[in-house]
C-alpha cells in the first residue's frame, strides 16, 4: 500500500477506538478489540469479545482463542502477524452479559466499520466466519438451516469464506455430537491456512 492509503488505515484505526456509538449499552464501557494489517491474507471474524478479551486488549487472548489456534495450527506468534492475520469481530467491544452468557454483537458494530475496514485489506484470500452471527451476516440467505449444517457444507463457501463453530469451551457437547469436525473440517482448514502463510 502506498504511504497515502497506510494513513488512511491508521486514522481509521483511531477513529473505531474512539468509538462511542453504543456506549450507554455496554455494562463495561466502549473498548474496541481488532487487529488489522493492509497485508493480512486471513481474516477472523468472531462474536465479540469476552471479559478477558476486554480486559487484555488482545483478541482471542481466552480459551477459545487457544483452541481456535490449535485447530489452525499456528502458534501465538503466527496468529497475531498482522502480515497474516487480521481479527475483526462481529462486535468490536465486549457486549455485556445476559441471562445465558453473553449478549450478542452489538447490531450497529459491523454495518457501521466491516465495510470501511475492508477496504484496507485487499489481500484476504479466506475469510473464517466463527459462529452464527458471522455467518449470518456474511452469508445470508446461503447459509443453511441449522449452524451444525452451515459448518458440515464448509466446501459449498470456499474459496472465499470458511464457516465454523465457536471454539468456545461451551460447545464441548457440540464436539463429542459432531466428530466429523475434527475429522474432515480441521484438516481442510489447516491445510488451506498452510498455504497461505
Amino acid at each position: 500500500m502506498s504511504y497515502q492509503n497506510t494513513e488512511i488505515l491508521e486514522n481509521l484505526i483511531r477513529e473505531i477506538k474512539s468509538c462511542r456509538i453504543c456506549e450507554s449499552s455496554l455494562s463495561l464501557g466502549p473498548k474496541p478489540v481488532f487487529s488489522v494489517g493492509p497485508e493480512s491474507k486471513i481474516l477472523v471474524i468472531g462474536q465479540a469479545p469476552g471479559t478477558k478479551v476486554h480486559a487484555t486488549g488482545i483478541p482471542w487472548n481466552d480459551l477459545s482463542g487457544k483452541e481456535l489456534r490449535r485447530w489452525l495450527d499456528v502458534d501465538a506468534e503466527v496468529f497475531y502477524d498482522t502480515g497474516i492475520f487480521s481479527i475483526i469481530p462481529m462486535g468490536l467491544c465486549y457486549p455485556g452479559r445476559g441471562k445465558r452468557g453473553d449478549l450478542p454483537p452489538r447490531p450497529e458494530c459491523a454495518p457501521t466499520w466491516h465495510n470501511k475496514l475492508w477496504q484496507h485489506l485487499p489481500n484476504i484470500k479466506l475469510t473464517l466466519l466463527i459462529g452464527q452471527y458471522a455467518q449470518a451476516y456474511y452469508l445470508g440467505k446461503r447459509r443453511k438451516s441449522t449452524l451444525t449444517d452451515t459448518v458440515r457444507s464448509f466446501e459449498d463457501y470456499l474459496p472465499h469464506y470458511f464457516p465454523l463453530i465457536h471454539p468456545s469451551p461451551r460447545n464441548k457437547f457440540w464436539h463429542q455430537s459432531n466428530p466429523w469436525f475434527e475429522q474432515m473440517v480441521v484438516p481442510v482448514l489447516r491445510e488451506k491456512v498452510r498455504i497461505l502463510i
